[in-house]
This record gives C-alpha cells, structure tokens and sequence, in this order.
C-alpha cells in the first residue's frame, strides 16, 4: 500500500544516506548542473513527499519521481536504493538533489551499518578500536606506540586537508552542494584508510555547513568553527606525517559486550535537542568508578522531556523506570555499552534491582573525591571534541555554599576539604565566586525555579553534581543537588529521594530547606566579577575566526582593512601573539596572486587554512588558559 497524502519535504522524514553515496551521486552529476544543484536542494522545501512500500517517494516534477528504499538499517547504502523516473537519470538534477537533502548516516548514529568499509582498510595496523572494561572515551582504545601515518592514510588526510580549505577559503554562503560533496568524498577515504576521528570531524563540519546555511533553530557558528578547526589540525597534522596515535582516533563500533554490571544511579537529565530530539538520560556510575549512561531520547518536544521524568524504558526482558534507575541501581547480564558510555538495551539484556547507594558512599563518592580545580585542569586538557572526558560533556561534583545569586545564575563558593574541623564548613577563603546557570531555561522544566529557591537562602550548603560550561568563566551547569554530609545549613529531603534532587525534575520546596536562623545565613552577594573571558579583549579575534567561517576569505581581507586598529587594544592589553597571528590571518586573507598574464588569482587556500588554524588554536588555549584559572585559587600573601 502506497500512502498518497503528500507532504512538504522535511529532512527528518528521508532516509540517512551513507556519504559515499551522496558524494558519488554529486561527482556523476554533469558540470553544467552543478550551479543549479543549490537551488534544486532549496526547492525541495515545498516538494510533496509520500510513504511507498519499504521507501520514500519525492515527487520532483511532472516525470521526475525520486524513490529511496533503504536497506534493513534504515540507510541508504548502495546507489541502486535511489532511482529517478525521468529519462536523465541515474545522473540527474533530481535524484541527485534529493540525495543531498538527505541526512548523513555514520557509525555513530547508525551502528547497525553493514561493516563493508572496515573489512575493506588497507591498513589498520595504526588504528585503535574502542573497548569496554576500562575508562570511557577514546584514550581507552588508543595504543599506546606512536606509529607513523601509512601512505593511504597521508594520501586520504591530505584530501581532507585540501576539501576543508577550499570550503574555508569560500565561507558558508559559498559552501553548497558540490563543496560539501568534496568533503564527504574524502571522509569516505578517510574511513577506508582507517582514520575515523578524521572522517568523523568532516561528516560533522557537513552537518554544521547545512544547519548554518538552512538557519537551524540552536545551531551556533561557534560549534561550526570548532569543528572546522578540529578537521584542519588532525588533516593538517595526519598530511605531515605526525605520528601521534590521537590524532587517528578510535573505530566508534557499536554496542560491545561487557559481561556483569553493577551500576549505580546519579541523577537525571532531561533532554530537548536543537534538532527535534527529546527524551531522558540516567547517568550511571559502576561499582569500579566508570561513568556510565542509560537514555530515552526519541523525536520530539518539551513535552516528552517533561514526560519522562518517571519514563519506563525496556532494557531487553526488563522494564525500567529512570526515576527508580537514577536513585537505585541495577545488576544487569549480558551487558552491551558504546565506546562513549552508553548502556545497550538488546535482547540478551538481564537485569535486577539493587538497592541505591548515596552520593556520600560506594562508587558515587569518587565524584566529590578530588577539588574543583584539578578536576577543571583535566577536563580541560581533553583534546579530542568527542572524548567523553572533555569538559562540557563530563560529570562534576563538588560541595558549595550558595552566596547570592544574579538574574537565574545562582552565585556559590566552593567549601573547604571535609577534613577540616566543624560540622558547617567554611568556604575557601581564596577560592572564586562559583556560578550556577540552568542547563535549560524551558518553563517546562524545573531548572530555573529550583536554582532561584537555592538563592534564596545564603549560606545554604548543597553537594552539587553538573558539568562544566567549558566556555564561560567557573561556570556550571548543576543536573542535581543534595545535602553535604555533617552540614546542619543544608537541605532537608524526603527519604523517598534518596538525598538529591534531579533539578530538571523535582521541585525543591521550602520545606526542603533549613529554618532561617541569622547565624547561618550570610550577606547575600548581589555582583560578581567580570568574566575573564567576555571581558578581555580575545572577542575580536573571536569575531575575526568566525567571520573567516561564514563569510569567507575575501569577508575578512574587507573587515581587516575597516579596522586597522586590531592589533592595538590586543597588544596593550598583553595578548601579543594573538595580536601576531590575527595580522597574520589579516595579511593573508588580503594576499592576491597574479597569472603569466598579469591578471589577478585567487592564491592557493593552503596558506590562508594554515594562518587561520593558527588564530584559532591559539584562541582556543588562550581562552581554555582563561577559564582554567578562573578555578584556581589566587595566592596568598
């Protein structure tokens, strides 16, 4: 049966398509279609779509019907799954369009991908694959000798090199169809030549091309410019040989066996994607300390991540709820987990209950064991934009006294080691105003009133579980919060919470608070500091990176001649190389080359890729630098 109500085209609704194909469909298309491609792909917006058997039709025209049948994954993975019914076809404008409009499928987000691509690497001798049974995270499945990139490998990095460039140099608005296809076409030789993280970076700079250009809801260019810098440095370095085995990342397989778990529930977090995703995560620890994680996140809105709160997730033969999982715990058999972490919930999974164990003891202790800025300098020297140790992306705990607060932010400083004498802690006497910002400001959520019920009540003590806004100064962003053991100003929780409170989720009362006695509340604190990173000068060299990116080369040779003045406030105020490297990107971006003619060229973008890496690593360390300090400690005396 055929379903014949047409519908707008919507890129959720097609099939992911593996890159190879996309490129291939581009590459075969004639050059003479090439300018049209773009504006084929944007009329599709409004082209009628309809469900056929086992695919997707997209109607193109009068004698133009593109019909996709992807294969058991879901996944377009061979060309014969697309076929047009127009005579041109298979090299035609249509198919080929549609092709593109399609999302782009990896191992990532498919695992159920046939594994053709990996039987078929030339060489993997210098290749980790990811494993399970020891930390989480890329460096887990890294070999520890240094081994100098193969030839294929040179050879497919120096592609990638070479597509990344030539869409820098463009900028967005130039960056289209056929750009985009050069990328995909490389990251296809970058998988066969063994060099995920490399192909991973440039499947994620296309998706970040096609969200800047369509105008995605929450997309950012500052995550577009962090992906682009990622593809360059690895391409770069990969090209020249380096032999450094983080640079060729992990195979990301899919579910691996892991044998007996016990893990241990830590809080809950609600989930609302910018791409019309939502859904609940349980975060897990195991009894041997790793971090682990259990999600329900399917398509759609607020309202599923308001719904989940107490959500029932299968998990093989047993059924879960996330608000038992997140305060309880599980024994479970046959365990699968992803390189990142996550629990797999296949057939062969068995589980059984365990009783919960508090933040204060067991595994979840270790999450408070260390001082914020030491677990700050670590999370902070992960390189890898994937390594789920990176900060942003891993779990934070510590102990806090709330001090004041500035619109939604909640103002606290960090409590002196538990080792010191006297039930109520003291603060650090030298450490920094701490900020606590929601991690999501939805009304259907419960970050934003939980936070302003927590400052209302200076000198509160509270044991906090969050991540670090790796982008903004001693920033976090709490998931949970419970009492501090042996504290007598802290929070007053039922017994049915199991001491914490899923901010997403449950609702802090005034009942859950201490009385108000005068000798334990203090001053509140009304300001704070300037951000270290906002305030200095650093944003104009941010702004000249990101304007390298969506404008292109010939936007930033015009904007360096606006502004002569660029090096100036950055050299007074004593960021000199940055100073440096910015003139340097403004000197290149503005360089034109001349033909035997006489006539003016556009110079090769090897140069311009090379002078813009340097800006944007160095931006990159100087604000990490920033923000790195920003936790520590001034000296006394």
């Amino acid at each position: 049966m055929t379903d014949r109500t047409p519908t707008a085209v919507d890129t959720d609704r097609l099939p992911p398509v593996l890159p190879g194909v996309a490129a291939a469909a581009v590459a075969a298309l004639p050059p003479r279609l090439h300018k049209r491609l773009d504006a084929t792909v944007g009329r599709l917006a409004g082209v009628p779509v309809r469900r056929v058997d086992g695919g997707v039709a997209v109607d193109c025209g009068a004698e133009a019907l593109v019909t996709l049948m992807p294969g058991p994954a879901g996944v377009v993975t061979e060309p014969h799954q697309a076929r047009c019914s127009c005579l041109l076809a298979p090299r035609c404008l249509h198919r080929t369009a549609v092709l593109v409009a399609c999302p782009i499928a990896d191992r990532a987000t498919h695992p159920d991908l046939p594994s053709t691509a990996a039987s078929s690497t030339p060489d993997n001798s210098g290749v980790a694959t990811g494993r399970t049974g020891g930390p989480a995270g890329p460096a887990a499945g890294r070999t520890s000798r240094s081994t100098a990139p193969t030839k294929a490998q040179r050879a497919a990095a120096s592609a990638l090199w070479r597509a990344a460039a030539a869409v820098l140099a463009a900028g967005v608005p130039a960056a289209g169809a056929v750009p985009q296809a050069e990328l995909l076409r490389a990251a296809h030789s970058a998988r066969l030549a063994g060099l995920p993280r490399a192909e991973s970076a440039a499947l994620r700079t296309v998706r970040g091309l096609r969200a800047h250009r369509g105008r995605q809801a929450g997309h950012r260019l500052a995550e577009l410019v962090e992906v682009l810098h990622d593809l360059l440095y690895v391409a770069g370095r990969l090209a020249a040989g380096d032999p450094d085995p983080a640079l060729v990342g992990i195979l990301r397989r899919a579910y691996q066996p892991d044998g007996t778990l016990e893990v241990y529930g830590v809080c809950r977090e609600p989930v609302i994607s910018a791409t019309g995703y939502a859904g609940v995560v349980t975060h897990l620890v195991t009894a041997d300390g790793r971090r682990l994680s259990f999600g329900d996140v399917k398509p759609g809105g607020p309202d599923r991540a308001r719904d989940c709160a107490r959500a029932v997730t299968e998990m093989g033969a047993v059924a879960v709820n996330h608000s038992v999982l997140a305060r309880g715990g599980l024994r479970i058999t046959g365990t699968t987990v992803s390189p990142d972490g996550r629990l797999g919930a296949g057939k062969g999974v068995r589980a059984s209950p365990l009783t919960g164990t508090g933040w204060s003891a067991g595994p979840l202790a270790e999450l408070f064991a260390r001082p914020l800025a030491e677990v700050v300098t670590a999370q902070l020297a992960a390189d890898d934009p994937e390594d789920p140790a990176r900060a942003g992306t891993a779990l934070v705990g510590c102990d806090l006294m709330v001090v004041g607060a500035v619109g939604d932010q909640v103002l606290a400083r960090e409590l002196a080691p538990a080792t010191d004498v006297g039930p109520d802690r003291a603060p650090l006497p030298d450490g920094p105003v701490i900020r606590l910002a929601p991690v999501n400001s939805h009304p259907v959520l419960a970050h934003v009133a939980n936070l302003r019920r927590l400052a209302s009540w200076p000198g509160l003590r509270i044991r906090v579980v969050g991540r670090l806004d790796p982008d903004r100064a001693s920033t976090l962003h709490p998931l949970a919060v419970g009492p501090v053991p042996g504290a007598a100003a802290t929070l007053r929780l039922p017994a049915g919470w199991h001491g914490r409170v899923d901010l997403g989720y449950d609702e802090i009362q005034g009942s859950h608070l201490p009385s108000r006695e005068p000798a334990a509340m203090t001053e509140p604190v009304l300001a704070v500091e300037a951000d270290a990173v906002a305030e200095s000068p650093l944003w104009r060299v941010r702004r000249l990176v990101e304007l390298a990116v969506s404008g292109g080369r010939r936007a930033v040779a015009e904007a360096a001649r606006g502004e002569g003045g660029l090096a100036g406030p950055l050299r007074r105020a004593g960021f000199t190389t940055a100073a440096a490297v910015a003139a340097a990107l403004a000197d290149e971006s503005d360089r034109r080359g001349r033909d035997a003619f006489g006539r003016l060229t556009d110079p090769d973008p090897d140069r311009y890729a090379w002078a813009w890496l340097a800006v944007t690593a160095h931006l990159a360390a100087t604000e990490r630098e920033l923000i790195r300090s920003s936790w520590t400690a001034p000296p006394v005396g």
